[in-house]
C-alpha cells in the first residue's frame, strides 16, 4: 500500500526487528519521520540505519515500555527532537510460552507487562499531545492468538485479548478529539518469535491457513499503512484480521 504520510511523526515500539521493522520501514518508505523504540543498543542502531535509507528523518530510542519513567522520558524526547506525534505503533510483544499449570508468576507478569502494560503507557503519554492537536493515529498490534487463544500461551493471548478491550474502549475515549485507534491482529507470521518454532508444528499451521503461505512482515505494515492513512479517518475501534483466512 501506498499512502502519503510525508510530515508526519510516527513512533513505532518493538521496532528494531521482525514486524515492527517492517513497519518502521514502510512508513518511513511513505514519507513519515519514524522514532523507533527498542531495548538493545546494538539492534536499535541497525535498524534505524535500515529505515533511514527511505530518505526520511529516523532517531532510536532505548525503552523498557513497561516502565512509566522510561515511556515518559522517550515520549518527552521524541516530542523535544520532532515537535508533534502523529502516529503510534504500539507493536513491542514478548513471548514466554509455558502450559497454564507449569507456568511462574513471572512468565505471566513480564508477557503482560510488556504486551498490554506498554500499550497503555505508551498510549496514555502520547495522547496527551494528540488530544492537544485534535488530531492522532493510534495502531496496536495484536494477534489472532488474542481472539481464539493458544495452548501453552495463557499469558500471551490474554494480552493480546486485552489490547483488543483496551482498543475499542479508547477509541470511544479519543473519539471526540479526532484520534483513531485501531488494531491489527496478524496470524502465523514471519518473525523471529515463529522462527523458533518445530518445522513440524510449522508445517501444520500452514495447513489450516487457506492462502497457503505464512504472513510477511509487509502483509501487517500495509494494514497499519491503511490505519495511519487519511483514507482511514473515518475507522475507530476496529480489529483487522491478517491471518490468511486462518480463523473466519
Amino acid at each position: 500500500m501506498q499512502t502519503d504520510l510525508k510530515d508526519k511523526i510516527a513512533v513505532v515500539t518493538g521496532g528494531t526487528r521482525g514486524i515492527g521493522l517492517g513497519i518502521a520501514e514502510a512508513l518511513a518508505q511513505n514519507g513519515a519521520a519514524v522514532a523507533v523504540i527498542g531495548t538493545n543498543s546494538e539492534k536499535l542502531a541497525s535498524a534505524v540505519e535500515t529505515v533511514k535509507k527511505y530518505g526520511t528523518e529516523v532517531e532510536g530510542y532505548i525503552c523498557n515500555v513497561a516502565k512509566t519513567e522510561d515511556v515518559e522520558k522517550t515520549v518527552e524526547a521524541v516530542l523535544s527532537r520532532f515537535s508533534k506525534i502523529d502516529i503510534l505503533v504500539n507493536n513491542a510483544g514478548i513471548t514466554k510460552d509455558v502450559p497454564l499449570g507449569a507456568m511462574k508468576d513471572e512468565e505471566w507478569d513480564d508477557v503482560l507487562a510488556v504486551n498490554l502494560r506498554g500499550p497503555f503507557l505508551f498510549t496514555r503519554a502520547v495522547s496527551k499531545d494528540m488530544r492537544k492537536k485534535k488530531r492522532g493515529r493510534i495502531i496496536n498490534i495484536s494477534s489472532i492468538s488474542g481472539l481464539i487463544g493458544n495452548k501453552g500461551q495463557a499469558n500471551y493471548s490474554a494480552s493480546k485479548a486485552g489490547l483488543i478491550g483496551f482498543t475499542r474502549t479508547v477509541s470511544k475515549e479519543l473519539a471526540s478529539k479526532n484520534i483513531t485507534v485501531n488494531a491489527v491482529a496478524p496470524g502465523f507470521t514471519q518473525s523471529d518469535m515463529t522462527a523458533v518454532l518445530p518445522q513440524a508444528y510449522k508445517d501444520e499451521l500452514l495447513k489450516r491457513i487457506p492462502l497457503g503461505r505464512i504472513g510477511l512482515p509487509a502483509d501487517i505494515a500495509n494494514a497499519v499503512l491503511f490505519f495511519a492513512s487519511d483514507e482511514a479517518s473515518f475507522v475507530t475501534g476496529q480489529i483487522l484480521t491478517v491471518d490468511g483466512g486462518m480463523i473466519r
